[in-house]
């Protein structure tokens, strides 16, 4: 991520804090909501405009660069071995789960079978495995960024495919809040980074919120799961009905 990227999320985030919506800034920055909400969905701002921005909202420029060092300092993936530690203990997954969801020592202790004595220990283990520290009080602070995934095809998600991808989908997902929407199509190069681009906002933008609804207590929030994928695929099925690709051979030209 570019250090503007980083200032443009870090700004999202004071925005919020504040509680000021892009329907606020637009008259001050003399444009429409639409176009705000672009300029910010595309993270493209000019200093000036982030400087206005800036001024308008009472955020200063020095608070923002300081509020990006501390996210760089932060980690975005576990190592490999983190990663085992963690899948072979199923209470340590539970709660390096709920440290990461903002879940505190208290109601995790008063929600699920494991005593403060326990907790303790398992956070301690956190602790040494540089994904949370543990502070005086039994407070949790996470050393994970808001962009923190597992690693892409390692022990957490082989665990998913394994054990929680059937659980997963034991859904008809017609409630309201879930939703599953399968398209198929093709597309070019171009068109396929765009839409890889847009779910990468997607993932951002719910980040986002699940640091905004921390604020609240435990009963008025839910644990969901968001699955984006994304890949030039076909039905094996199908890929089997396919005629052999013909051998092409240069042009000869008789003399």
């Amino acid at each position: 991520m570019t250090h503007t990227a980083a200032l443009v999320d870090v700004l999202k985030r004071e925005l919020k804090v504040r509680g000021i919506t892009y329907a606020n800034l637009a008259p001050r920055l003399q444009l429409s909501e639409a176009s705000v909400k672009r300029m910010f969905s595309r993270r493209d701002l000019t200093l000036k405009r982030l400087d206005e921005i800036c001024r308008h909202s009472q955020i200063q420029f020095s608070e923002l660069a300081r509020a990006v060092v501390r996210d760089e300092t932060l980690i975005s993936h576990l190592t490999l071995q983190q990663e085992k530690e963690i899948v072979a203990d199923r209470k340590l997954f539970l709660v390096a789960v709920c440290a990461l969801n903002q879940v505190t020592f208290d109601q995790i202790v008063e929600t699920y079978d494991i005593s403060p004595a326990e907790c303790i220990q398992l956070l301690a283990r956190l602790d040494r495995l540089k994904f949370i520290e543990l502070l005086p009080g039994n407070r949790i602070k996470l050393l994970v960024s808001r962009t923190f995934a597992w690693l892409p095809d390692g022990p957490i998600q082989r665990f998913f495919n394994d054990q929680a991808h059937n659980e997963f989908f034991r859904s008809r997902f017609n409630r309201p809040d879930e939703f599953m929407l399968v398209v198929n199509g093709m597309l070019s190069k171009g068109s396929g980074a765009d839409v890889v681009s847009r779910l990468k906002r997607i993932t951002r933008e719910f980040s986002e919120l699940h640091t905004d609804d921390s604020r609240l207590p435990l009963e008025e929030r839910s644990a969901m799961t968001l699955l984006v994928a994304v890949r030039p695929w076909q039905l094996a099925a199908f890929t089997e009905l396919r005629r052999p690709r013909k051998a092409t051979h240069p042009l000869r030209v008789s003399p």
